[in-house]
């Protein structure tokens, strides 16, 4: 397997007036392609913090960070965002979708952003996306006009917009009741089947279990590392 994601040493720290937190404190992990790795630990510990260096939202202070062969301390902002539009898919919990712009136009916009998928290729592409989280059904409405779950998932299909090599999901199913967060579950799975490359970070211990990989955070640390093993 060929490494994804690739963090040396690394540490993050905020400071707000004379008080400095350290985040982050000398994490080293590697993330291979097609894996699916769920983030655990209790809140305030980092795992979000290292989701934002992975996708470059955020930048370390020190250590080495390098995601879809690419070093990340060596780009601009603006060569980041477009680095990230291309190649991350990101997934939030709150699902950040364009509230007066419909589902099909949400994917569309995305794509417009980078200009990796051929303009004559783009409404084709976003229909095909609406039809593998199941809201085909739904390409015209407003995200208001649809229920949290659908627009989580409206949410993925955006993420997979631009063909992404990576997918990053934060608390994709906190804002879910329990039978919403189990369609998410499956489709997340499903994806994973097809190969992408997924790391999330939950609290849901049925997620997590559902991933081939899970890594336990806690005071700014990778602690604990555990890889399912496969059925034979």
């Amino acid at each position: 397997m060929s490494a994804i994601v690739q963090l040396h040493h690394v540490y993050k720290a905020y400071t707000l007036g004379d008080v400095t937190q350290q985040v982050l404190n000398d994490v080293s992990l590697t993330i291979d392609k097609s894996e699916f790795v769920a983030i655990t630990g209790p809140s305030g510990n980092g795992k979000s913090t290292l989701l934002n260096l992975i996708t470059g939202i955020d930048r370390a202070n020190q250590g080495d960070i390098v995601v879809c062969g690419q070093r990340l301390q060596q780009l601009s902002e603006e060569q980041l965002s477009r680095w990230r539009g291309i190649h991350v898919g990101i997934i939030f919990q709150f699902f950040q979708l364009l509230p007066a712009l419909s589902l099909l136009q949400n994917i569309l916009l995305a794509m417009a952003f980078t200009n990796a998928i051929p303009k004559a290729q783009r409404k084709a592409r976003a229909k095909e996306l609406l039809a593998l989280v199941g809201l085909a059904h739904k390409a015209h409405h407003l995200p208001s006009q649809v229920s949290g779950g659908q627009q989580q998932r409206a949410a993925i299909a955006r993420a997979l917009a631009n063909n992404p090599e990576l997918l990053i999901a934060d608390e994709p199913t906190g804002n879910l009741d329990a039978a919403t967060a189990d369609t998410v579950f499956e489709l997340f799975t499903q994806l994973h089947q097809q190969g992408k490359t997924i790391v999330l970070v939950t609290h849901n211990d049925a997620l997590a279990a559902s991933a081939s990989r899970q890594i336990v955070f806690s005071t700014g640390r990778l602690i604990e590392s555990h890889t399912k093993m496969a059925n034979p």
